[in-house]
């Protein structure tokens, strides 16, 4: 990995240069005069590490830590200077070499890097496509932290509050509840406006296109057949728009609901793309924390194509 170029005065290194602007500073203050620059942004200049990036989160999220949690580093160290930071869903191939030519070594993501929930790499022996990732951040010294458990726990819900966003329905949203009640929509147009605000081509659903929808339960990623059938059976909902589903669970439910007389409908949008735009919108939240380091969101994007 290329180390960001210093263009200070010559002959001094970049740690030389700070701590003499820090002195600079203190020797300004005590007379009198008003610095041009606070020494705090000197400091704060490429100087975060990961570590000091996470801690931040965590403060700046009010959170507290959570015991067995998945939210570890996965690649890289904690020590390590950030030059730049990504955020995304999945930190795929793609997302890796991109992160590479944005000069950024950190990739915040809030779904597994190893295609298991806790990152195990010796889950399956022998997975070439495993060991050639691992090689790959190993070669550009990509660091990843994966935020779920603690991209939750923010008041508003991160990934939520991120779609209700982009959805345009942050008017009709209530952090901690999944239900929206919405101007009253066909089914259809419904579709149409998810697929149009949130980017994807095509959706799959169980309902009548034409029937109405007001009440909406918005459940991005992958909630689990308990929860979203619970959410079903306790809100009644118009209809569960889902991030994906066991087609054995909720899909199953929803489909006898209907055969017995119900009205419910289900959307589906997919996994990685219902819950992009929180951490698109994570990227929002946590740059002017950081002002001092260039966050972007790069979208691991759909896996799917449709034929």
């Amino acid at each position: 990995m290329k180390t960001p170029t210093f263009s200070g005065p010559a002959g001094l290194s970049r740690r030389s240069f700070v701590d003499n602007s820090i002195k600079a500073v203190a020797v300004m203050a005590l007379a009198g005069m008003k610095p041009a620059v606070a020494a705090e942004n000197l400091v704060n200049t490429n100087a975060f590490t990961v570590q000091d990036v996470i801690n931040l989160v965590l403060k700046e999220g009010a959170l507290t830590p959570i015991s067995n949690t998945v939210d570890t580093i996965k690649s890289g160290h904690a020590g390590q200077q950030v030059t730049g930071i990504v955020t995304t869903m999945f930190p795929t191939i793609a997302v890796i070499e991109e992160a590479v030519k944005r000069n950024a070594n950190f990739i915040i993501a809030h779904e597994p890097s190893f295609y298991n929930h806790r990152d195990e790499v010796n889950l399956v022996k022998n997975n070439t496509v495993l060991e050639k990732k691992i090689q790959l951040l190993e070669k550009h010294q990509i660091a990843i932290w994966r935020f779920h458990d603690y991209c939750h726990s923010i008041n508003p819900d991160i990934i939520s509050y991120g779609v209700a966003k982009k959805a345009g329905w942050l008017s009709y949203y209530k952090a901690k509840s999944t239900v929206l009640t919405i101007p009253k929509v066909s089914l259809k147009q419904l579709v149409q406006h998810l697929k149009t605000s949130l980017g994807i081509s095509n959706l799959r659903i169980i309902g009548d296109p034409e029937q109405m929808c007001e009440r909406v339960a918005l459940l991005p990623g992958a909630a689990g057949g308990q929860y979203q059938i619970n959410i079903a059976s306790s809100e009644k909902p118009d209809v569960l728009i889902a991030g994906e589903v066991s087609e054995w669970e909720t899909a199953e439910y929803i489909r006898d609901s209907r055969l017995l007389g119900g009205n419910m409908a289900l959307i589906i949008l997919g996994h990685a793309v219902s819950e992009e735009p929180g951490m698109e919108w994570f990227a929002e939240w946590l740059q002017p924390k950081l002002p001092a380091v260039k966050i972007t969101h790069v979208a691991s994007g759909n896996p799917f194509t449709w034929m």
